[in-house]
């Protein structure tokens, strides 16, 4: 039979986005892509992009108290929320404005409206039409769920943030994962007074044990309070104004917003999937193979919508290989192994490879570890520390794990994955000549290690 288009694509974040581009521009398919929200998906619009020009702007207050140990004048530091906020409206409208030209420009038809899956090969749009595909891609990616608790409502989500018309003075962010800890320090940067809350005994779940520890010192030495083993029972409005938190233990208490980060689900709720035959897991995830194929032959599904790794690069890379394997003839499957990811709070945690306790656990490991005053802080008088780490096997000595809590880390720690993923052993990292005076001199100067487990 004849189709509409040879690709359909349900969702405009990078995932979709490079799909649909590739596939038009190098594959030669006729492509459709709808979009209900805005073109850019989380990372650009209400994610990463955002988030990061947080993070810029939280750093200056923190730069200009430095610049005065360092001999500068400067008057005393205020941010304005009401003059950044606009500017960072304007940089997300212009960001779209990229994504829409790439996709214009490789031919892609753009539907701005919901898309849902009729059956295999056939796509209703939200305003009444339909269109019939050869192939269909859903990225539509994740979304913020709030718990479910009495008043839950009455809390902000992440995507909330970036629109808020005034930064409250107080705010309770519940939740101990990588986004809850990076807008704790961001907005005690911005000069709220941060109080975070998680039900674990340490935040930042799932990552080394020995750098979250060293993140958590960092963390609350920048005044943020943290309360582990700590759950939001409810949440009501206080007639003074905020948001009455109850706190198990610990009571009720009163604060100028309350924001959960308390996870995100992948956002296939109402998309016909089930119908057209399609299995979605626990959670609600697409479920696919390694070609991010669904149970239906026809369908695919890439990015945070598939529950396999919520990282933009990532979706990215899943979704240039779904367009390589479908529509240039050349098979390509998208590897999860060796993703170098970073936590950009402040400083930033940057980490690659496998953890200290996950290595440990397949057989003897050396670990070479170092903590120490950076020389840009120590000058300044700051008694905050780096961690530099590396996590190496004790029989092969390849290095299986890279650890790094410092400013730029996420910067150092793209070039570590590049060594880790061509196999490089310590003693690679050992004839490196160290670049001085630098940070990052201290992963390949660490001559001896701390400890032996295994």
């Amino acid at each position: 039979m004849g189709f509409d288009v040879d690709l359909f694509v349900i969702g405009g974040g990078s995932g979709g986005v490079r799909a649909a581009r590739v596939a038009a521009a190098e594959g030669g398919a006729r492509v459709a892509l709808a979009e209900e929200s805005r073109m850019g998906g989380t990372c650009v619009i209400r994610g990463c992009v955002p988030k990061k020009l947080m993070v810029f702007a939280a750093a200056f207050g923190g730069a200009i108290a430095d610049a005065r140990e360092y001999g500068w004048q400067t008057a005393p530091a205020r941010f304005d929320w009401s003059a950044f906020r606009p500017r960072l409206a304007a940089e997300l409208d212009r960001l779209e404005g990229v994504y829409r030209g790439l996709l214009a420009r490789a031919g892609v038809a753009i539907h701005d409206q919901r898309a849902t899956v009729e059956d295999p090969h056939t796509v209703r749009l939200a305003g009444g039409g339909r269109v019939s595909a050869r192939h269909i891609l859903v990225a539509t990616g994740g979304h913020a769920v709030r718990p479910a608790i009495p008043g839950a409502g009455l809390g902000l989500v992440s995507d909330d943030l970036f629109g808020l018309a005034a930064l409250p003075a107080s705010i309770l962010i519940v939740g101990g994962g990588y986004i809850a800890v990076e807008f704790a320090t961001i907005l005690a940067g911005l000069g709220v007074r941060v109080t975070l809350a998680y039900r674990g005994a340490q935040i930042l779940r799932g990552f080394d044990d020995e750098a979250r520890d060293h993140v958590a010192r960092l963390v609350a030495a920048q005044g943020i309070a943290i309360r582990v083993t700590t759950e939001v029972a409810r949440l009501e409005p206080d007639p003074a104004g905020g948001v009455r938190a109850h706190l198990a233990p610990g009571g009720p208490e009163t604060f100028g917003a309350v924001l959960f980060a308390t996870g995100r689900a992948p956002r296939t709720a109402g998309l016909g999937l089930e119908a057209a035959g399609v299995a979605l897991g626990r959670r609600g995830e697409v479920l696919v193979d390694e070609w991010s194929q669904t149970a239906v032959p026809s369908i695919f599904a890439v990015g945070d919508v598939t529950d396999r790794m919520a990282l933009t690069p990532v979706a990215i890379r899943e979704g240039q290989a779904f367009a390589e394997t479908v529509f240039k003839a050349n098979p390509v499957k998208a590897t999860q192994a060796l993703v170098a990811t970073a936590v950009f709070t402040r400083p930033e945690f940057g980490t690659v490879g496998l953890t200290e306790a996950e290595a440990a656990a397949a057989g003897p490991v050396a670990i070479y570890a170092t903590t120490f005053r950076p020389m840009h802080r120590a000058f300044a008088g700051r008694a905050e520390q780096v961690l530099m780490k590396l996590v190496v096997c004790a029989r092969s000595r390849r290095v299986l794990g890279c650890h790094i809590v410092a400013d730029q880390a996420g910067e150092m720690i793209q070039l570590a994955a590049v060594a880790m993923g061509m196999g490089a052993t310590k003693e690679d990292f050992d004839r490196a000549v160290a670049v001085h005076p630098t940070m990052a001199e201290e992963l390949v100067t660490m001559r001896n290690p701390v400890r032996v487990r295994g």
